[in-house]
């Protein structure tokens, strides 16, 4: 299928228009090259390790959520070169749908609301509120650990939490915050909780779930939907994150 067929369906599942302005020129296609595409990859990262994996598996695109190439570069670092290369000796074409996803109809957030069993779904800028039966926050925490199969920190000790918000990647920020309190939510899901913000979260429960453990399910979840749109062979590939958790007794 021509390239350019499949960025109009990307397009179409996450409009560029609804990213934030500080994803340089909305994203999109990162590397064009022009191929004729039989099989797609898709990861969260476009990094060596998936690009080597896009390879094995012969893909000619792959789509991740974070680009390879966030802001304007004057040096090419040796990371860098070493995925470039991987992706032109390869012949793999480079798209990212970033905050565009995050915001858009089954995206990021509403397959996060969804993996973590969330009821009566709203949206909330770009995230998502929705309904838990009653619990506490170490309840809740140990139900998005096992629901996302990652480890998770929190903080706020609470009864009775209902009202959840989920914001994929880092949204721990005061601007969010304020939205949840404004929106009466009792706890918010998200990563890369700063120390910032665990000194003015005032009466919230926070879940930091990690980053990638918040927003791969979105990507795992674009998988189905590319094949039943484009008819092409998608392959996921999940990534190592390293992360080990341990209970000290």
């Amino acid at each position: 299928m021509d390239l350019e067929k499949i960025v109009g369906f990307l397009e179409e599942i996450a409009p560029p228009y609804l990213a934030e302005d500080f994803d340089e020129g909305r994203i999109g296609l990162i590397l064009n090259l022009e191929n004729d595409v039989k099989k797609i990859a898709v990861a969260l990262d476009a990094n060596a390790y998936t690009l080597e994996r896009a390879a094995e598996v012969g893909a000619d695109l792959l789509i991740t959520h974070h680009t390879l190439i966030f802001q304007p570069v004057t040096i090419i670092s040796k990371p860098l070169a070493a995925s470039l290369r991987l992706a032109l000796e390869n012949r793999i074409s480079l798209y990212s749908m970033h905050t565009n996803y995050d915001r858009a109809k089954g995206g990021v957030n509403d397959v996060l609301a969804a993996r973590l069993g969330l009821g009566n779904v709203e949206e909330a800028g770009m995230g998502r509120i929705g309904e838990i039966d009653p619990c506490s926050s170490a309840e809740l925490a140990a139900h998005v650990s096992k629901c996302l199969r990652a480890p998770v920190m929190y903080a706020g000790e609470k009864e009775g939490i209902r009202r959840i918000m989920v914001m994929g990647g880092s949204c721990f920020r005061s601007e969010y915050l304020e939205v949840a309190r404004l929106c009466s939510v009792d706890a918010v899901i998200s990563s890369e909780l700063k120390h910032d913000i665990l000194r003015s979260y005032g009466d919230l429960c926070l879940v930091d779930a990690t980053h990638y453990a918040t927003e791969n399910p979105g990507m795992e979840a674009l998988c189905p939907r590319l094949r039943e749109l484009l008819g092409l062979d998608v392959v996921f590939i999940e990534q190592p994150t390293g992360l080990k958790a341990i209970n000290r007794g």
